[in-house]
């Protein structure tokens, strides 16, 4: 059961972010040099030309009448057309966005589905030949930027011989099921190995201070399996912190997927956004920013109450 108090203390939290969070990218984001306005106009642009259609954009509008029409606009998740093209702000980001979801779902997919069974295995296996690959393996991974193993994997499985995968793109999963995985599997390994290192350092910390508690060695007295000890008993308060590991680093990639969507031309939110910084189009920049954002604060928000279900302790306020 949930602590109330707890939950609502969080939520109020997250909301408060959110608007501390929307005032800034509103201040950034309106202090930009240059205006969509001269961009739309071209070269042949009049001083007349740029002041009417800054007009007709509601750029020339007192600052606090635009941000208080923003706020609005972030609450309905309605910010208009693009300045550029004309077209609705969420045509344009709405896709945009799930398809960097679905990249951050299947990066975070195999973090879980590799890390967390090496780094469980590593803490059972402790201060043997696989504990030390292990740690060792994290290290090397953690020490290499995303763009550099995009690069690789790029140059190395998309090209003679092997040509394993397509050098970009993206296709629906409704349309293709198999060849919407061959075009996400390498962006999202590319952003998956920092990611894959600190979880399996986290899973490893923790279950060997679980493993060193009490109550495990009270179970292994009893003549309790090794197999019961680590998957009913250690399983479910070492992954505690690990819970909180994978969702801050779900909300870091939702906001840091920009050079690897670039490597790869993936039609996603860091490709839109880069698109609204070059042509000033500030409707599709905040909103471009926000959403992620939005995102990251969700998944926190997600792993604190999932800490209160899994962790009786959180409901007595002992955090």
């Amino acid at each position: 059961m949930v602590n109330t108090l707890y939950l609502v203390k969080r939520i109020a939290t997250s909301i408060l972010s959110i608007l501390v969070i929307t005032s800034i990218v509103f201040g950034m984001t309106s202090a930009m040099p240059g205006s969509a306005a001269t961009i739309v106009l071209g070269m042949d642009r009049t001083e007349e030309a740029v002041e009417q259609l800054e007009t007709q954009m509601g750029l020339n509008r007192p600052l606090h009448e635009r941000y208080i029409d923003f706020l609005v606009d972030t609450i309905t998740f309605n910010w208009g057309d693009s300045f550029i093209s004309s077209q609705s702000v969420s045509e344009i980001v709405t896709p945009a966005f799930i398809n960097t979801l679905e990249l951050a779902l299947v990066a975070t997919l195999i973090s879980i589905l590799v890390a967390i069974p090496i780094g469980v295995l590593a803490a059972a296996k402790r201060n043997t030949i696989f504990d030390t690959l292990s740690l060792n393996s994290s290290y090397f991974l953690i020490s290499i930027p995303s763009f550099v193993s995009a690069t690789m994997l790029l140059l190395m499985l998309t090209q003679p011989p092997f040509n394993l995968f397509p050098n970009g793109g993206y296709v629906a999963p409704t349309e293709s099921p198999i060849g919407w995985l061959k075009h996400i599997i390498l962006p999202a390994i590319s952003i998956n190995f920092v990611i894959l290192a600190y979880v399996l350092r986290q899973t490893r910390s923790s279950m060997i201070k679980t493993l060193e508690s009490d109550y495990i060695r009270t179970a292994r007295l009893k003549g309790v399996a090794e197999r019961n000890v680590l998957g009913r008993h250690a399983l479910r308060n070492g992954l505690l912190p690990t819970i909180t590991v994978i969702a801050i680093n779900f909300g870091w990639m939702m906001g840091s997927v920009v050079i690897i969507e670039e490597i790869f031309s993936y039609p996603g939110i860091g490709r839109v956004l880069v698109q609204a910084i070059h042509s000033r189009d500030l409707p599709v920049l905040q909103a471009a920013i926000l959403i992620p954002t939005i995102a990251f604060i969700g998944a926190n928000l997600l792993a604190d109450v999932l800490y209160t279900v899994l962790d009786p302790r959180i409901q007595l306020g002992e955090k």
